[in-house]
This record gives structure tokens, C-alpha cells and sequence, in this order.
């Protein structure tokens, strides 16, 4: 689709967002040949080569020769210290621990069940004991964590840290998550919400890659969405922005946990939609109901089809207040591909204005979890730091 570009600033803010756009895809893709620098950040082969020899001169990025189809080659990585990241991912019911060395390759993951009432303290004890285990597990010391990303299913604040909205996730409320953590591994901590993170993965490396404005939408138990802009998350000034599960679709509906009548999530999210097999044998968790659309049993693939119509609802609202480019559909949910994915783009076309003609709803493109992906880019955006400064103010 096309869209006017972006008014051209001076030639030392251009060159200094290409030289980012490199550093960005080394972060993302790991060691890449000079080529591929090219095809993946659209920039041409000259201005690739003359930023390469840049930032090697700084002591950024490492180059190295080798052959590609036979040919000699330039491969090109970042300079940075081995070490690892970790990922701590809280969704509403289960824990995911992820390790990943620089390169972003996993090295240990780990899932545990959580508790209805899980607190924080009880959790982040746990969660830092279970990456000590990890870390003898693949013969390293807790000195090798470069940093960690706290991933939660709710809004945060990214000025202070903590939880955006109260209520919300109970027992976490005024919590200062980053000194909580810092103080049990000894390593940087970024806190964000996971939504925000699926978003920041799929602008980087899945389907959401060169969009200008690119929403994510996490549907699961709970419902949440992240926004990138030029390829930068927003958040809003209180890390409000997104709660597309907290769009009112029917003001005399049933009381959300956020207080308010009638949510998105009342109606789509994982909890509601269990509500409606109460006593229906074999299905207890929304793992249950998805395996049942999966294997084709009408009433649950329904029920999902109904929370499609719902959500797609919602993000017409988004779409005719931010034009996005695309939105990715991710979480649970997704798993069950076009029955919900279909469901939304007919409740687009019907609600959005110009139905949304230009707007791409798509499945994730990211291999895994977008969300676990976009914890561990964050925390090794913190561990390179230094060096992206480097990259900034090179030259």
C-alpha cells in the first residue's frame, strides 16, 4: 500500500537512522552477510559498505571474509561481549522462562503453571531460582546475564516501571518491578507489558516489518495490544496506550476486572469464552477449547469465531483512529488461524471506515512466541547499549 513518506530531515539524521537500521537488523538477525544487509534494511549496497567500514572503524561491528554461492563474502556481526539474556514471560496462567545467547539463539527455556492468586515476590523468588538452575544447566554463571526482560499481560509504566492500570493484576499493584528483579539477579531489568513486545518482534523480524504504524494484538485470557510507530513502540505518556481489551462494546455487558461493563475482553477473552462450556467435560482451560477447534468440533470452533466478530469490532475502532498499516493477530487464540483470523476481517470491512481496504490483518510472522522474541530483543537492546550509542554518534 502506498503512503507518503516521511518529510526528509538533515543528512546527519539520515545517515545516523541508517546507520540504526543496521545496527538493529545485526540485533535482530544475528551475524548477517553484507548482502543481506542490503535485501533486509532496503538501503543500497554502497551506502551499506560505507556504513559497514564506518562502524567497524568504530569498534561496533566485526567483519569477517568467507565465500556465499561461491562467491567471497562479507560477514558482518556485532562486536559485543558472549554472554546471555534472559526472558521472563507472565502470561495470566503460566511462566515462561527463556535464555538466549547474543546471537538470540535459545539455549534453555522452562514453563511453569501459575497460580490464580500468584504474587510478585512469590513469583520473581521463583523466577530467579528457576534461571540460576538454567544457568548451571548450560555451564554459566549468573555473572554471564547480561540483562533480563520482565514480560507481563498488563500495562506499565515506562517512567516508573510499575503496573500502569491497579486491579489488574493483583498482588503486583505498586510494585517497583525493576528494583525487584535488579536486586535478585544482578543484572539490568526492562519491565514492559507483553503486547508492546509482540509488537517490537514482529516490526523487526515478522509481519509487520516495514510498516509505518503496526498494532499487535495479544488474545488469550486476557486481551491486550501493542502500537509501533516508524518502527518505535508508543506506550503513551502512562503506558496506557493499546488496551484494546478494555474497549466498551456494550455499556450494560457483564463487569470487567478493570471495573468497567461491557470490555472486549467480557466477551472474547479467554475467561468468557470458558464461561460458555461450564460443565462440558474436557474443556477446563482455553488450551482445551483451542484443541477442540483445532480438531474440528463445531461449538468450540463457534465460540471462537464469535470472539473474532468481537475483536474485530474493537480494532475497527483502532484502525479509524490510527490508519494502520497492519495488525498481527497473536496470542492463544491465534493458534486457531483463519476461524478467528476470518472473523476479523469481516467485522473490519463491515465497521472500519473505507472497510478498512488498505489494512492488513494478518497471523504472526515470527518463529515462536512474538512476545518472548520481542522480551529477549529488548533486554539485548539494554546488554548493547554502549555499543548502539557507539553506532549513533559514529562518523
Amino acid at each position: 500500500m502506498a503512503r507518503p513518506s516521511a518529510p526528509p530531515g538533515s543528512q546527519a539524521s539520515l545517515r545516523e537512522a541508517n546507520r540504526q537500521r543496521i545496527v538493529d537488523a545485526l540485533t535482530t538477525h544475528g551475524s548477517l552477510a553484507q548482502i543481506e544487509l542490503v535485501d533486509i534494511t532496503g538501503l543500497s549496497a554502497a551506502t551499506v559498505s560505507n556504513i559497514v567500514r564506518e562502524l567497524s572503524a568504530a569498534g561496533v561491528i566485526s567483519t569477517t571474509f568467507g565465500s556465499r554461492s561461491g562467491r567471497r563474502a562479507v560477514q558482518v556481526s556485532l562486536t559485543r561481549q558472549d554472554g546471555l539474556v534472559a526472558a521472563l514471560h507472565f502470561s495470566s496462567r503460566s511462566l515462561t522462562i527463556v535464555l538466549a545467547d547474543s546471537a538470540l539463539t535459545t539455549v534453555a527455556e522452562k514453563h511453569v503453571p501459575l497460580a490464580a492468586d500468584h504474587r510478585y515476590d512469590r513469583e520473581l523468588d521463583r523466577a530467579a531460582l528457576l534461571v540460576g538452575d538454567m544457568l548451571d544447566g548450560v555451564g554459566a554463571e549468573l555473572g554471564e546475564l547480561l540483562a533480563v526482560t520482565l514480560s507481563v499481560p498488563v500495562p506499565v509504566d515506562p517512567e516508573t516501571g510499575r503496573l500502569a492500570v491497579p486491579g489488574l493484576m493483583p498482588g503486583w499493584d505498586a510494585v517497583d518491578l525493576v528494583a525487584s528483579l535488579r536486586a535478585r539477579l544482578d543484572a539490568p531489568v526492562v519491565v514492559e507489558h507483553g503486547a508492546t513486545l509482540g509488537a517490537l518482534a514482529e516490526s523487526r523480524g515478522g509481519a509487520a516489518v516495514g510498516a509505518r504504524v503496526a498494532m499487535y494484538v495479544a488474545a488469550g485470557y486476557s486481551i491486550g495490544s501493542g502500537i509501533v510507530l516508524d518502527g518505535v513502540p508508543f506506550r503513551g505518556p502512562r503506558g496506557r496506550a493499546g488496551q484494546i481489551g478494555h474497549v466498551t462494546l456494550d455499556e450494560n455487558g457483564a463487569i470487567c476486572r478493570c471495573g468497567n461493563r461491557g470490555c472486549l475482553e467480557t466477551v472474547a477473552g479467554g475467561r468468557a469464552l470458558l464461561d460458555l462450556f461450564s460443565g462440558i467435560p474436557g474443556i477446563t482451560r482455553l488450551s482445551d477449547l483451542i484443541a477442540d477447534a483445532e480438531a474440528g468440533g463445531a461449538g468450540a470452533r463457534r465460540a471462537i469465531a464469535d470472539a473474532g466478530k468481537h475483536l474485530g469490532v474493537a480494532v475497527a475502532s483502532a484502525a479509524n483512529l490510527l490508519d494502520p498499516d497492519v495488525v498481527v493477530i497473536g496470542g492463544e487464540l491465534a493458534r486457531t488461524g483463519e476461524t478467528l483470523l476470518a472473523s476479523v476481517r469481516h467485522a473490519v470491512e463491515r465497521a472500519a471506515l473505507d472497510g478498512a481496504r488498505d489494512l492488513q490483518i494478518v497471523g504472526s510472522g515470527v518463529a515462536g512466541d512474538p512476545e518472548i522474541t520481542g522480551a529477549l530483543l529488548a533486554a539485548l537492546q539494554v546488554s548493547d547499549s554502549s555499543a548502539a550509542g557507539r553506532a549513533l554518534s559514529a562518523g
